[in-house]
């Protein structure tokens, strides 16, 4: 302090130490929305504000950690003010610590945020549908997230219906996909078993399986053949593309002197010997099944 005289006296000066510390802050935070659910946007702000005596709106830096490897730092606004828009928080206790400035020390808040469950959706389609007996056909559950929830689901999703009883993984498309040839008529149901993100749902589709074609071919042995000579005709019964498997049930022999009905044998084949055939022509009627 300098005093700078008058008429009387003399210019003189006088000095004393002035010690200012770091004030003391404070940090709070809020969490919109909470509670949210899996892979919705929450924006997380942390406000520094000076704790009396000290005064003024500090700056620096606001470092965001927690559950999930959150370590996100973030500047300061005019305000004191810093916010994090995030839609891949979990549920848990994370914290917001002001790194502090040269006039305000640092200080951290722990916040909980709670998440929880999203719904989820899921969808079922057969292809090709309708289709025959036999044929391959591949039905896909696609499991998505319900706003505003986001995110690919993982897990799993069970089959069953229409033949089918089966679980499957979901992919990192969010679909679970199973092919078969043993498909029947009915309504394939898809249940997804839920995670820890997203909760279980369930998609229905129904499934047309219509008869497939039938060819049968007949044999004659031994052709030609003798009166009185045994002699063994077959009819072998196949299905036609994109039909497949082994036909099952009967074959009716009517001609040349046949009329009978055979079972058809795990080869798809039906015989029958006789020694009394007689010229002609042997029909061969294969009889189907479902």
């Amino acid at each position: 302090a300098v005093y700078n005289g008058d008429g009387c006296f003399s210019s003189s000066t006088g000095t004393a130490p002035v010690t200012v510390n770091q004030a003391a802050s404070t940090v709070s935070v809020t969490v919109e929305p909470d509670p949210s659910v899996c892979g919705e946007a929450v924006t997380v702000c942390a406000t520094v504000t000076a704790v009396a005596p000290g005064s003024g709106t500090p700056t620096g830096t606001i470092t965001f950690t927690g559950p999930g490897g959150l370590n996100v730092t973030l500047t300061l606004d005019a305000g004191g003010t810093a916010c994090l828009t995030t839609s891949s928080l979990t549920g848990g206790t994370y914290s917001a610590t002001y790194n502090g400035d040269s006039c305000f020390a640092g200080s951290d808040a722990p916040f909980d945020v709670t998440v929880n469950q999203a719904a989820s959706t899921t969808t079922v389609s057969v292809s090709p549908n309708p289709s025959v007996c036999g044929q391959t056909v591949t039905v896909c559950a696609t499991v998505t997230a319900v706003a505003p929830g986001s995110g690919t689901p993982t897990g799993t999703v069970t089959f069953t219906g229409a033949g089918l009883n089966t679980t499957v993984p979901v992919n990192a498309s969010g679909t679970a996909c199973v092919t078969t040839s043993s498909l029947t008529n009915g309504t394939v149901t898809a249940v997804y078993n839920g995670n820890a993100c997203l909760s279980s749902s369930t998609g229905t589709a129904p499934a047309t399986v219509n008869q497939a074609a039938s060819t049968t071919t007949v044999s004659v042995s031994p052709n030609p053949s003798v009166c009185g000579q045994t002699v063994t005709v077959c009819a072998t019964v196949t299905a036609v593309a994109p039909g497949s498997g082994t036909p099952t049930g009967t074959v009716t022999f009517t001609g040349a002197g046949l009329n009978t009905t055979v079972p058809v044998n795990a080869s798809g084949t039906a015989c029958v010997t006789t020694s009394s055939l007689t010229n002609g022509t042997v029909t061969a009627v294969y009889n189907g099944n479902a």
